[in-house]
């Protein structure tokens, strides 16, 4: 499966699971609801996964945890807040970029309509529907 394919699931799962459980939960209730959904589409899931930080040739093993990997391909990261901010979105394109992977969502389940708190963010990952790959890695919204 490609990123794109990959995000296709997450976003149906996410927002399949958000009409039925609402807005307002902890985001931890939201990650391993949708780490089941994911899994059970037949996608390899990790949750919670520590990623190290190299800085001045140095390793640090507690750089971040990124809250849910699927297919060791895309980055999802979960909040449940009345709107995210830039800031939000710069956080899971540095995760990109410390990983080297490609595509990341995030995904805000504070949101009365999940389609409303969901932003796609791409590091070098073809937008959707395009076969050519971005030459720059920048935060994208999806629709």
């Amino acid at each position: 499966m490609t990123e794109n394919e990959i995000g296709k699931v997450v976003v149906d799962c996410a927002v399949r699971m958000h009409q039925e459980l609402g807005p307002g939960l902890l985001e931890s209730v939201y990650e391993v609801v949708l780490a089941h959904e994911l899994e059970q589409r037949g996608l390899r899931v990790e949750r919670q996964v520590p990623v190290p930080i190299k800085y001045h040739g140095i390793t640090f093993d507690q750089g971040f945890r990124a809250d849910i990997i699927a297919e060791g391909l895309v980055i999802l990261e979960l909040k449940c807040v009345e709107s995210t901010s830039k800031a939000h979105k710069k956080q899971v394109l540095s995760y990109l970029r410390l990983t080297g992977l490609k595509l990341g969502f995030l995904l805000n389940f504070g949101e009365s309509l999940l389609k409303d708190g969901i932003s796609r963010i791409a590091n070098g990952a073809p937008e959707e529907g395009r076969a050519d790959d971005s030459r720059h890695a920048k935060p994208s919204s999806h629709q």
